[in-house]
C-alpha cells in the first residue's frame, strides 16, 4: 500500500500541531491533570469550536464533517505528542459505537448532540480479567430496563452527558443509553498513574431505563470492531507520545554539556536516538495502514478479521515504540529525567499505561500468530 497525505489531511496535521502548541503546553497540561475533572473544559470549547475534530466521524447529516478514521489519526498523534487532556478520545469512540447501530431517532439525536461538543462515554468492560469482562447485567422491568453493576475504566466517563454501557442480556450483549445524571448512577473519578488521561469507574444500582434506551440488543460483534477502532486511536497517542520522546530527548542532550561537549556528539547517544527514531517510524507506517483499513472497513471494503488484524498489528508495536522511546528518553536525560521537573516522566507514564489499555503487545502478537496459524490450518484442510 502506497500512502500519503492529501493536501487537505496535511493541513489537519499541520493545523492541529500549531494548536495544540499554543493550547495545550507543558504548563497547561500539567495544571489541567490536577484539575477535579482530569482535562481544561475551556480547552475542549475550543476543539469543539475552533478545530471540530469532535464532528470528524460524524456524518454531515447529523451536523458532522462526515470524514474519516485517518483524519481523526491524524488529530489524535497530535494529541499524544502534547499529552493534552481532553474527552476527545471518549467523544470518538462514542461516535464510532454509534455508527455501528441501525439508523434511528435516538442514535441520530445522540450523533448531533456529539458534533455539539457533548461527551458520549463508551462503558463496556469491568477489565477485572480481559477487556472482554462484562460486569452490567439488564433485566427487563415493568416498564422497559434495569441496569446494576459497575463498569471500569471509561474514558472521561465523569465528564460525559451520556454513557452508552454494554450490558448482560441473558447471554449476549445489548447497548443502552444511560443519562450520567439519572438516578441510581453514579460516576468517580479513578486516580490512575498516567493522570493525562482521565479515567472514571461507573456503578449503576437498579437504574430504571424506558425501552428507547437500548439501542442494540446484540452488540457483541459491534462491540469488538468498535474496540479495534479505539485501538488505532490509542495506537496514534501512542506514535505521538514515542515522536516527542524522541524529540525532547534529542533537544536536552544537544544541549547536555559533558566533559566539555555536549553528549550529543557520542556514538553511543547517536545510536540510542537512531533506535528510537526507527521504532517511531516503524509504528507510524503501521497507524495509517490500520487508519486506511479502518476506513476501508467503514465502507464496506474490509473485514471484521482485517480490521483486527490491523488494529492488533499497530497496537502490538506502538505499546513497545511508546515504552521504549519514553524510556530510553528518561536514560538520556539521566536522573533528572524521572523528576517532575522535566516532562519526559509524564510521556513514559502515558507510555506504560496506554501500553496495557485495550490489549498489551504481547496479548496482540498472539491475536496476529492465532489469526495465522488458524488460517494456515484451514488451507491444509
Amino acid at each position: 500500500m502506497k500512502f500519503s497525505f492529501t493536501d487537505e489531511q496535511s493541513m489537519l496535521r499541520d493545523t492541529a500541531e500549531a494548536f495544540l502548541a499554543s493550547v495545550s503546553d507543558s504548563t497547561s497540561v500539567r495544571s489541567a491533570m490536577q484539575s477535579p475533572l482530569g482535562f481544561d473544559q475551556g480547552c475542549w470549547q475550543r476543539i469543539c469550536s475552533e478545530m471540530y475534530w469532535q464532528g470528524i466521524l460524524v456524518p454531515e447529516s447529523c451536523d458532522g464533517l462526515s470524514l474519516g478514521v485517518v483524519e481523526m489519526t491524524i488529530a489524535f498523534e497530535q494529541i499524544g505528542r502534547r499529552l493534552t487532556p481532553s474527552p476527545l478520545y471518549a467523544s470518538a469512540l462514542g461516535v464510532v459505537a454509534l455508527r455501528s447501530l441501525d439508523e434511528s431517532a435516538r442514535q441520530q439525536a445522540l450523533l448531533k448532540n456529539a458534533a455539539e461538543g457533548q461527551v458520549i462515554a463508551l462503558a463496556h468492560t469491568s477489565a477485572r480479567s480481559n477487556w472482554d469482562t462484562v460486569d452490567v447485567q439488564a433485566q427487563k422491568g415493568p416498564e422497559g430496563w434495569i441496569l446494576t453493576g459497575e463498569a471500569r475504566f471509561v474514558s472521561c466517563g465523569h465528564g460525559a452527558q451520556t454513557l452508552l454501557v454494554v450490558a448482560d442480556n441473558g447471554g449476549q450483549e445489548s447497548l443502552f443509553a444511560v443519562d450520567a445524571a439519572m438516578r441510581g448512577v453514579t460516576v468517580s473519578k479513578t486516580p490512575t498513574m498516567d493522570q493525562t488521561r482521565p479515567m472514571a469507574s461507573l456503578h449503576l444500582d437498579s437504574v430504571a431505563l424506558d425501552e428507547d434506551a437500548m439501542l442494540s440488543e446484540n452488540w457483541g460483534a459491534s462491540r469488538r470492531t468498535t474496540l479495534d477502532i479505539g485501538r488505532i486511536f490509542v495506537g496514534a497517542e501512542q506514535v505521538g507520545c514515542a515522536q516527542e520522546s524522541l524529540d525532547s530527548s534529542v533537544a536536552y542532550v544537544g544541549e547536555r554539556v559533558q566533559f566539555g561537549r555536549t553528549i550529543a556528539s557520542y556514538q553511543a547517544i547517536k545510536h540510542k536516538a537512531a533506535d528510537m527514531m526507527l521504532k517511531v517510524e516503524s509504528a507510524r507506517s503501521l497507524l495509517y495502514f490500520a487508519a486506511c483499513i479502518a476506513d476501508e472497513w467503514l465502507a464496506g471494503d474490509a473485514s471484521d478479521g482485517d480490521l483486527a488484524e490491523a488494529a492488533s498489528m499497530l497496537s502490538s508495536c506502538a505499546g513497545d515504540a511508546a515504552f521504549f522511546c519514553a524510556g530510553t528518553g528518561i536514560q538520556l536525560h539521566g536522573g533528572v529525567g524521572i523528576t517532575e521537573e522535566y516532562d519526559i516522566q509524564l510521556y513514559f507514564k502515558r507510555a506504560r499505561s496506554t501500553e496495557s489499555y485495550l490489549g498489551r503487545p504481547d496479548e496482540h502478537r498472539e491475536a496476529i500468530a492465532k489469526r495465522l496459524l488458524d488460517e494456515d490450518a484451514s488451507h491444509a484442510a
